[in-house]
């Protein structure tokens, strides 16, 4: 099932053609209405008559998180403060947060890209969808509903939090398709467990999940838990929120709305662009966006493009599940570590719990890295000789994955904290 089929299977000769239309507009309004793209061109001794090709975007200087925040509060909008109809701010967890700003147009795209992303989890007018993504100044919530609500399905506003509470409306109101983070959907599937809800009698059948990392492991994890069907959505508040690119149900990755956001993939390093197929830093441009256009932003998400007509019929480019940060991955005795190539170790151990954390310390002159993770309650309550044997093996697993020796601490079920939005995975307590 295709929600558009013109644009979600349009050939790449047309594709391009209307990317560059877009582009050169794009740009061109940028240019004229926005301060900081002004000056940023100027210093590339670039304007909006020298993008003849869609090659020619390499001539454009690129944005940063920091140059959105320096603009904080309004300062990258394009249009006048009375057509901005909504905002939304980055959480602001490291600094100012960064703001974004809605046209009524902009409010209709994002809709319409959502509405693409949930009818690939199968989404229709009769669904309820029980978006338990955050609601508020937060992407998630807002995204999910708008999408919801073109497709013409049952929105349940339940917001994330308040657990027991998104069971029983689940069981209650019949939901069908869940949205929400990946960890807090294993969350609800934990609470289901405890409070002895059979989740194969529910009528989920698909989850629409993001906002955070995470592995095929995790997947399987939620698909055999929720009895339903797992896929990624993918989306960041400094380009629109979710609705970006999203999974079909090929579950082989993730089709970029290329018709309104153009990706690039550069070496985080050189900047360079790298070929299809290699994996590097990817590079956002909102092609249709009026309140806030965004010039080639560096996510600094790791990522490869693939480009090819799909089992599902969509013919728009693929982008493979993000694998880590080119700014968030951690550095340990000079070893490069992402965290999720650790999750991937953990969830291939028989007993283990899929939740985690990853402290990082420096106690003399060397980084320590400790990895503690749930036992299920049977192996929590097997033989100390037992426990010590699994805690070895998954030390040499995780070894092997990330050429890291590491130490692992089994802890008991139900003791690390918990997530209703994205999950803290890890903690870094060195001082630099």
């Amino acid at each position: 099932m295709i929600w558009n089929s013109e644009a979600e299977c349009m050939s790449a000769e047309d594709t391009r053609e209307l990317q560059l239309k877009r582009l050169q507009d794009v740009v061109k309004r940028a240019y004229e209405n926005v301060p900081y793209y002004q000056k940023r061109f100027a210093e590339f001794n670039v304007g909006p008559e020298d993008i003849e090709t869609l090659e020619d975007i390499e001539k454009l200087p690129f944005t940063t998180k920091t140059d959105l925040r320096d603009a904080y509060p309004f300062g990258m909008f394009a249009v006048p403060q009375d057509e901005i109809v909504e905002v939304h701010t980055t959480s602001g967890t490291t600094g100012k947060p960064t703001v974004s700003g809605y046209t009524r147009k902009d409010l209709d795209i994002w809709g319409e890209v959502m509405a693409r992303a949930l009818t690939m989890t199968g989404a229709k007018k009769s669904d309820r969808v029980q978006n338990s993504y955050g609601y508020g100044l937060f992407t998630g919530g807002m995204g999910a509903h708008y999408g919801g609500q073109k497709i013409g399905a049952t929105v349940i506003p339940i917001s994330a939090g308040n657990t027991r509470r998104q069971l029983e409306i689940m069981q209650d109101f019949e939901t069908t398709i869940l949205t929400c983070t990946p960890s807090y959907a294993l969350y609800l599937a934990e609470v289901a467990e405890n409070e002895g809800i059979d989740t194969e009698k529910l009528k989920l059948r698909a989850g629409c999940f993001g906002a955070e990392m995470w592995t095929e492991e995790m997947r399987k994890e939620i698909e055999k838990r929720l009895h339903i069907r797992a896929q990624n959505v993918y989306g960041l508040t400094e380009i629109m929120g979710p609705g970006v690119a999203m999974e079909c149900e090929v579950q082989n990755g993730l089709h970029i709305f290329e018709d309104h956001f153009y990706p690039e993939v550069v070496n985080p390093d050189t900047l360079k662009p790298v070929p299809d197929g290699e994996k590097g830093e990817l590079v956002l441009t909102t092609l249709t966006r009026e309140g806030m256009p965004v010039i080639r932003f560096r996510t600094r998400d790791i990522t490869a493009l693939r480009r090819g007509k799909c089992a599902c019929g969509r013919s728009q480019v693929k982008m493979d599940r993000i694998t880590g940060r080119s700014d968030d991955m951690l550095k340990v005795r000079g070893v490069i570590v992402f965290p999720y190539q650790i999750e991937k170790a953990l969830l291939k151990i028989e007993g283990l719990e899929p939740h985690y954390q990853i402290i990082v310390t420096r106690p003399g002159h060397l980084d320590e890295l400790e990895v503690q993770v749930e036992a299920s309650p049977a192996l929590f309550s097997d033989e100390v000789k037992h426990i010590e044997e699994v805690k070895r093996n998954i030390e040499s697993i995780v070894h092997s994955e990330i050429g890291l020796r590491v130490n692992v601490n089994l802890v008991e079920p139900r003791t690390l904290p918990r997530s209703e939005g994205k999950a803290v995975r890890v903690i870094d307590k060195r001082k630099f």
